[in-house]
């Protein structure tokens, strides 16, 4: 759907909204989307590619608990180039930051749900961002499909060699996406 990167991105909807957005395996083909909401969501992620400061505005339906939910609405609110430790929300949320890090890895529409944006208490990366979205290529939702410029199912969209080093390494995405932020590490 969007190629990044780090590799490409699929985004599933359902009823006007983003409920996922996925890594996709190196070798997934890029596929047009397929409403609206999708074709939005890839202009955004674009934006947000070119321009880190870019607010997503694309309507969110993550499914999860009342507590994850309200773990991603605060994370939300973090500003792009800055960071909450798991430690600051959980204080914020009154519960444990190890709670944080598991809505942070329940995530299902990370980097639109900006998860990389929390990090451990000494500005280490942590251990959880979305990794949820990280997907095979046997997920129904993005199947590799055929190309719809030419409708050939051999076109290979996905793939980027360039970029193995990101795939299925969340750490790796993590880190690139607070660099694009200008996201200062060690502070």
């Amino acid at each position: 759907m969007v190629r990044a990167p780090f590799g490409a991105l699929g985004v599933a909807t359902d009823g006007g909204a983003i409920v996922r957005l996925a890594y996709l395996p190196p070798g997934a083909r890029l596929v047009a989307p397929s409403d609206r909401v999708a074709a939005r969501a890839a202009r955004e992620l674009e934006r947000y590619l070119d321009d880190p400061a870019f607010r997503f505005t694309v309507p969110l339906a993550p499914k999860g608990t009342p507590f994850q939910r309200r773990v991603w609405d605060a994370i939300l609110d973090i500003p792009a180039g800055e960071s909450r430790t798991y430690g600051e929300l959980a204080r914020k949320m009154v519960t444990a930051a190890r709670a944080i890090g598991q809505a942070c890895g329940a995530n299902p529409i990370a980097l639109i749900i900006p998860c990389h944006r929390v990090v451990g208490s000494l500005g280490s990366l942590g251990g959880f961002m979305g990794t949820a979205g990280v997907r095979s290529g046997s997920d129904p939702i993005f199947a590799r499909r055929s190309s719809p410029a030419t409708g050939s199912d051999s076109a290979n969209w996905g793939s980027d060699p360039d970029h193995d080093e990101f795939a299925h390494s969340p750490a790796a995405i993590k880190r690139w996406l607070l660099n694009h932020e200008g996201y200062r590490f060690g502070r």
